[in-house]
């Protein structure tokens, strides 16, 4: 684990205890609807950070809600979403089978420090005859833009509109899914959407693995090796190599070895643009997806461009 990694986990255990001394206990405002969210956040104390998730809280999710509470002061607000988003799944995905603990979920945000849980249902938020969709054409081009056709049409969709609801000052995201907040800050950016997109580290197991609400599909044994990705990762960071697609095999091949049911991309790219590198590259990010069974982990890495 790098330093700088290393410093992040134990900064969100120290939040972890500081937020759990201070909020524990307070109750958390719950909106099921836009209209009664809308009227919580037009009434909430400023800067107000959002957190837009999909519930199946775990302690990643509580790191960017600490995340949330820093960046909001303790006179800010901090708002939670909580909506398993239909458009965002395709055909044959785990839409159906998502986890769900909306209970267990509203209990670690008093513990972060929430101040609102907007937790509205399908109906609500696409209602019959909806038909008006979101899409960015460029930055999810490849990765998981293309391996799930629709997906990021499905994300950019229902963060605006909780963006439209909410009107947040900033809003919080996961490094994990690191195509995800280039997607969301490029169309904050195209449409002139006055919210900060932050990106917190992703928060990891002891053996490696990112903390992710997919996690706990897992069979035993899936799980055991799963940590491979992390490793390879780890491994291509410190690599030397001239080509991006070298680094992209000895990824592929570190992963491969642990016979995982799929590798289903890996890619070195520009970090900035998500394109193939190039002379004005100035980082690059290692992105990959693989499957263990039927459960599709992804994780990246950044690091100098190659030599």
């Amino acid at each position: 684990m790098r330093r700088a990694e290393a410093g992040a986990h134990g900064e969100f255990w120290r939040c972890q205890r500081e937020a759990d001394s201070r909020y524990s206990g307070v109750p958390v405002k719950i909106a099921r609807t836009a209209s009664r969210a809308r009227q919580l956040c037009r009434g909430a104390k400023r800067p107000l950070v959002l957190v837009p998730t999909m519930g199946a809280l775990h302690a990643g999710h509580a790191s960017l809600m600490r995340r949330a509470r820093k960046l909001a002061g303790r006179s800010g607000t901090v708002a939670v979403s909580i909506f398993v988003n239909p458009a965002q799944f395709g055909p044959g995905e785990d839409f159906s089978r998502y986890p769900r603990s909306f209970g267990e979920d509203c209990r670690l945000c008093r513990e972060a420090g929430v101040d609102l849980v907007f937790h509205p249902s399908a109906e609500e938020t696409y209602p019959a005859g909806y038909s008006t969709y979101v899409e960015e054409e460029r930055v999810s081009r490849g990765l998981c833009g293309r391996s799930r056709p629709g997906h990021f049409r499905g994300v950019c969709t229902v963060v605006l509109k909780l963006f439209n609801v909410a009107t947040p000052d900033a809003a919080v995201f996961g490094e994990k899914d690191y195509q995800q907040v280039a997607v969301l800050r490029r169309m904050a950016r195209d449409l002139n959407v006055p919210v900060r997109i932050i990106a917190a580290p992703t928060v990891r197991e002891p053996d490696g693995l990112a903390l992710s609400s997919r996690n706990r599909y897992l069979a035993p044994e899936e799980r055991a090796r799963a940590p491979v990705i992390r490793r390879a990762l780890l491994l291509a960071r410190k690599a030397i190599y001239e080509k991006p697609e070298d680094l992209a095999a000895l990824v592929r091949r570190e992963i491969a070895a642990a016979h995982p049911s799929k590798i289903d991309y890996v890619e070195v790219l520009d970090a900035e643009t998500l394109e193939a590198p190039g002379p004005a590259t100035r980082e690059l990010v290692i992105a990959c997806a693989v499957f263990f069974g039927k459960t599709r982990l992804i994780d990246n890495i950044r690091r100098k461009p190659l030599a």
